[in-house]
């Protein structure tokens, strides 16, 4: 079977390669694109790559287009994942922490998730926040919450 991306490494991207591999300091992950890029370079099928270097066809398949695609650094290296930034920064956490350590309001026994949310509202700490990020925020920092 023909494949439409063929893996052809240049000396001084063998070398790096097994260099890195030599090392062996590098992520799990690098480690294993770069394996596969040595096998697929030797001309290796996608089945035998994928069974010794321990990941799915699909996997090989994928590094093989993006080296010939994107280069050697960009298989290497991990693409900048989606993700939503913090809804706290550390002097926002730090109230958060500070304000559950407080009394809590007079007619509470103790704060409630809800109600710190509601205070950080209230203080102009947040525009929004919910009682789950109060939550996930305080079991981070071992906090009580009074």
């Amino acid at each position: 079977m023909h494949k439409k991306y063929v893996v052809t490494l240049s000396d001084r991207e063998r070398m790096e390669l097994r260099a890195l591999i030599r090392k062996g300091h590098a992520a799990a992950r690098t480690l294993a694109r770069a394996r596969v890029l040595l096998l697929a370079d030797e001309g290796c099928t996608d089945n035998h790559i994928a069974a010794s270097v321990h990941v799915g066809t699909t996997t090989v398949e994928r590094l093989r287009r993006r080296f010939v695609e994107e280069g050697l650094q960009a298989t290497l290296c991990d693409r900048p994942r989606p993700g939503g930034h913090p809804k706290l920064a550390g002097k926002q956490e730090a109230l958060l922490v500070a304000l559950s350590c407080s009394e809590p309001p007079d007619d509470r026994p103790h704060w409630t998730m809800q109600l710190l949310a509601d205070r950080l509202v209230a203080i102009g700490a947040v525009d929004t926040i919910s009682d789950e990020t109060v939550r996930r925020v305080l079991k981070k920092t071992n906090s009580s919450r009074g």
